[in-house]
């Protein structure tokens, strides 16, 4: 295959449905060879099947034992690694223990770091490795909870780890709504009333999509000069 990823091996944290998934196809455009995770065997073949992937391997990445043993068993180099696994929170402050806080709050950055601790050693010279956030979680509003504070986390800590491990290079992406089954799940019957409010209320008149968010994580692959750094895709959400 030929490509701006001819040649490379992507691995897609995530990567049965959704943003994880819509990577998986334009990666495999630019010539990649993917590998994809995730919690269900029975999904995760589907996607393999739907997009050709080398291999897949279903288990639970919150699981660092697991993690673990997912990297050391791949063979060969791996040049990118993309991370879509987990979701946000929205429980009212007071409802949630301190189990659930920790969580809440380290949850996305103690995978972060555990994907970079067990990747690294795999990961070539100017791979990159991709986080993913959120761009609404940077108001507060009673509604979100404790989504704002753990949305502040994530850009300072891609920058340092950015720095620990170059010359891999570590980048997030900051997304607003994106239309996903994760979405819709959170949403329920609310899902299309959403839609259509931000058809009318986003600058680009249009809904987010999951290839929206997949072209930026392509690119953040391909463009050896970008590390460290926060890139938002919204519609322009967050401005409305």
């Amino acid at each position: 295959m030929t490509g701006e990823l001819a040649g490379q091996t992507v691995v897609l944290i995530g990567g049965s449905a959704g943003i994880g998934l819509a990577t998986a196809r334009r990666a495999r455009a630019e010539g990649a060879e993917v590998i994809l995770t995730g919690r269900n065997a029975e999904h995760l073949q589907a996607a393999a099947d739907e997009v050709g992937a080398r291999d897949i391997a279903a288990f639970d990445a919150t699981d660092s034992d697991e993690l673990r043993r997912f990297f050391d068993r791949l063979p060969g180099t791996v040049d990118h690694v993309l991370i879509t696994a987990g979701g946000p929170s929205y429980r009212p402050l007071l409802k949630m223990d301190a189990d659930d806080v920790r969580e809440a709050l380290s949850g996305h950055v103690v995978l972060g770091l555990e994907v970079a601790r067990n990747a690294r050693a795999k990961m070539r010279p100017g791979g990159s490795l991709t986080f993913m956030g959120g761009t609404g979680g940077r108001r507060i509003d009673h509604r979100l909870g404790i989504v704002p504070a753990a949305t502040a986390a994530l850009p300072a800590f891609t920058a340092a780890l950015a720095l620990e491990i170059a010359p891999i290079r570590v980048n997030l992406i900051a997304a607003g709504f994106v239309d996903t089954p994760l979405s819709a799940t959170l949403l329920g019957d609310q899902l299309e009333h959403r839609r259509d409010e931000l058809r009318t209320t986003l600058p680009i008149g249009r809904v987010v999509g999951p290839d929206d968010v997949a072209a930026l994580a392509v690119h953040l692959m391909v463009n050896g000069a970008l590390t460290g750094a926060t890139y938002d895709i919204d519609g322009g959400q967050q401005f409305t």
